[in-house]
C-alpha cells in the first residue's frame, strides 16, 4: 500500500521492483497480496496495455486508522492504555516523540 500511495499508481512489477531493492520477494507474492487487497476494497484496478494499474481506494491516514484500530482490538482487547504504556516505555522514543505524543493527549482532554 505504501508503494501505491507514494506513487500515485503502481503496477505488480512497480510494487515487486520497488520491495526486491529492501528484500528478497517473490512476485507471485506480490501480485497475491495485491489481489487480496484489491477484493478487501483496498485498492482499483484497470488494465493499462497487458498489465493492471492499481490505485488506493482510501487515502492513507484513513487506512492507517482502520488497521491500528483493529490492531487494538486484536491485541489488547480494544484498550489503547496497553499500547500507549508500551509505546512509552519503548526506549526508542525520543524525548520529541514524547513530548508531542503529551501535547497530542492535552488536546484531546
Amino acid at each position: 500500500m505504501k508503494i501505491v500511495w507514494d506513487r500515485g499508481s503502481a503496477t505488480v512489477r512497480d510494487v515487486y521492483e520497488t520491495l526486491l531493492e529492501r528484500r528478497r520477494v517473490a512476485y507471485t507474492s506480490v501480485m497475491t497480496m495485491m489481489n487480496i487487497l484489491e477484493q478487501k476494497g483496498h485498492l482499483k484496478r484497470k488494465q493499462v496495455d497487458r498489465a493492471y494499474l492499481y490505485e488506493s481506494t482510501k487515502p492513507r491516514a484513513q487506512v492507517t486508522r482502520g488497521m491500528v484500530r483493529e490492531f487494538v482490538d486484536r491485541v489488547f482487547n480494544g484498550s489503547a492504555e496497553p499500547l500507549l504504556l508500551h509505546l512509552v516505555e519503548d526506549e526508542k522514543l525520543t524525548e520529541k516523540d514524547l513530548d508531542e505524543m503529551k501535547r497530542l493527549i492535552r488536546r484531546k482532554a
